[in-house]
């Protein structure tokens, strides 16, 4: 595969998880909704190693994440900020909602950039430093703030539907339970006809 093929594959997963993220930023659940985005990082890292043949490690790329993301301290205030808000009935929700839907496609974006970039230049899971990458991190998070909200703004209802099969896998995999699914789900399903 050539150099065009692999980086316009590797954006099509980048940009894939990214709605995923951005749909499972809106679960109604406080906390659930950034274990359901973190599982969709890590299958986004998973088919980018696949992706540019390299020997792919769950915790490390977990720890690498979590690392770029809480580098950014207004990130990290922002996604556990937007979670929590949630917890408030009514106004509290849709605003928890509506922020922590960007920040989690922006912050999945640019996870999925600078992995990108990484294993580009030939890097692995082992070798990844987060502090030569904290400041490509950080462009990349801008960028995805711009993408995620014109993607909010193409949302289709094919997204829905693919957001809902993710949200099975997750269940599946024991990510989140039957019953976080089923409200997920639910709350999907009525933004689908509503």
């Amino acid at each position: 595969m050539d150099y065009e093929e692999l980086k316009k594959n590797a954006d099509g997963i980048i940009n894939t998880h990214l709605g995923f993220a951005m749909v499972a930023g809106a679960v109604p659940l406080p906390i659930v909704d950034i274990a359901a985005v973190t599982a969709i990082q890590m299958d986004m890292l998973q088919q980018l190693a696949k992706l540019y043949e390299v020997d792919f490690n769950g915790e490390r790329g977990k720890s690498i994440a979590l690392s770029l993301i809480g580098s950014t301290f207004g990130t990290t205030l922002g996604r556990l900020g937007a979670s929590a808000v949630k917890t408030i009935p009514g106004i509290g929700t849709i605003l928890g909602i509506s922020s922590q839907v960007i920040l989690s496609g922006a912050a999945t974006f640019a996870i999925g950039k600078v992995f990108q970039s990484h294993f580009e230049n030939g890097g692995n899971f082992f070798d990844f430093n987060v502090r030569s990458m904290k400041e490509k991190f950080e462009e990349f998070l801008n960028i995805g703030k711009k993408v995620a909200k014109d993607q909010q703004k193409n949302k289709n209802k094919n997204d829905i539907l693919a957001t809902i099969e993710k949200l099975k896998e997750l269940k599946d995999k024991g990510t989140i339970s039957e019953e976080e699914f089923e409200k997920s789900k639910t709350e999907l399903l009525g933004k689908l006809h509503g």
